[in-house]
């Protein structure tokens, strides 16, 4: 029997969904017994966990339900005060409940896959359940291994506490649980270094690299392949992956592109879903004209804000491609390349030299902009967020969330 977990939030009650479409993946591509393991939360409606039970036993398959908030309130509730920006954070909360799983399991289970949600399993996921863990804790896909430069954007490893080529990602591991049983004490530190700075936004994952980026088993790319890095390196789409849609990076554009093979492949799987329905087609219709009208609002926006001003950019040296191909830049205007760690004090003194002339796209991973605004600048007439300006932002999951 192979064990695999998910982690569920659905504060809308539209996620479950996407967990759905990871499941049903899973069922396609193997023949083996497989129980499903969700920890929920009361978010979970009655009516999406009626749809987990029919997707599942369509396939022959087993489910078990567990919530966390009735199961495990206490040692949630002191994760969440020990890193109380976890609530606030662009991830999920469900994203701790995974630190949790051995409170839930059998101690009969040894062994389980987790998974997140943004997946599809285009593999026999015996493969990656026969691997031995050679007593290591789990395995798991270094970031590097996508062609990700985590070494200069994971504060972990920016501040030297784990080494770039070691760093993973945590949306597919498979665990050892009996030495993950044993490690609650250390977890519990590891949860309580992550809560003393924000800037660990990756919340479990940089509790479980804080803790065991020296002792996991590292797994080949294609156990966790990054479909952002997938399309970037034009690498095309083939079975025996299991294909990471990171990043909101299902969608692709304005439309949902289905001349695109990574769509196509987690369409394929959402249409067998009982997600799948006509009131979801009608969400969907909705939601592409509501994204038209807000590009639309957005463009007229920022025409009015750039009137009579020259742009200029402060970008990070890693997101010089990205600029350009989202904005045509012209040969007289400013481009700032700037390294991590670089004094904001001379990006003030720069745009202060320029004020009331020049408007600044920024393109710099999480910006204190707080210190723009301190000094004197006003957002949205000194500055802008640049990444609200991307091509790959105004895409389609935002929709697909909605349906």
């Amino acid at each position: 029997m192979i064990h695999v977990c998910f982690s569920l939030y659905d504060k809308t009650g539209r996620y479950s969904k996407f967990t759905g479409t990871t499941i049903c993946s899973l069922f396609e591509n193997t023949t083996s017994d497989v129980t499903v393991h969700i920890l929920h939360d009361n978010t979970l409606t009655a009516d999406n966990r009626d749809k987990f039970i029919y997707l599942v036993s369509r396939y022959g398959q087993a489910v078990n339900f567990y919530n966390v908030d009735e199961l495990c309130a206490e040692k949630l509730d002191e994760i969440l005060k020990r890193i109380p920006f976890a609530k606030t954070s662009r991830l999920s909360v469900a994203a701790l409940y995974r630190l949790l799983i051995p409170n839930f399991l059998s101690a009969e289970i040894e062994k389980i896959i987790y998974l997140d949600s943004d997946i599809v399993v285009n593999m026999d996921i015996n493969e990656l359940w026969k691997i031995d863990l050679a007593g290591k804790i789990f395995a798991a896909v270094a970031e590097s291994s996508n062609g990700i430069p985590i070494q200069t954007s994971a504060p972990l490893c920016l501040k030297g506490y784990v080494a770039g080529e070691d760093y993973f990602n945590s949306g597919v591991l498979l665990m050892d649980l009996k030495i993950f049983r044993s490690e609650e004490k250390n977890l519990m530190r590891g949860v309580a270094f992550v809560g003393t700075s924000s800037e660990f936004y990756c919340l479990d994952q940089d509790v479980l690299n804080y803790l065991f980026s020296k002792n996991y088993l590292k797994l080949p790319e294609k156990f966790n392949a990054f479909v952002k890095s997938q399309r970037y390196y034009k690498i095309g789409l083939t079975y025996g992956k299991i294909y990471h849609y990171t990043a909101m990076s299902l969608g692709f554009g304005l439309t949902l592109d289905m001349s695109d093979p990574f769509n196509r492949l987690w369409m394929d799987y959402f249409i067998k879903t009982p997600w799948f329905n006509i009131e979801a087609i009608e969400r969907l219709y909705e939601g592409f004209l509501k994204v038209r009208d807000e590009q639309e609002k957005a463009m007229l926006s920022l025409s009015a804000v750039v009137s009579g001003k020259t742009r200029a950019f402060i970008v990070a040296k890693n997101g010089v491609k990205l600029l350009f191909e989202n904005f045509s830049v012209r040969e007289d205007e400013e481009v700032l390349v700037v390294s991590g760690g670089a004094p904001n004090q001379k990006i003030i003194d720069i745009m202060n030299a320029s004020r009331g002339k020049k408007i600044f796209f920024f393109l710099l991973p999480n910006f204190p902009f707080k210190v723009l605004e301190d000094a004197g600048l006003v957002f949205g007439k000194d500055f802008l967020d640049g990444k609200d300006f991307l091509l790959e932002d105004f895409n389609s999951h935002q929709i697909l969330e909605a349906m």
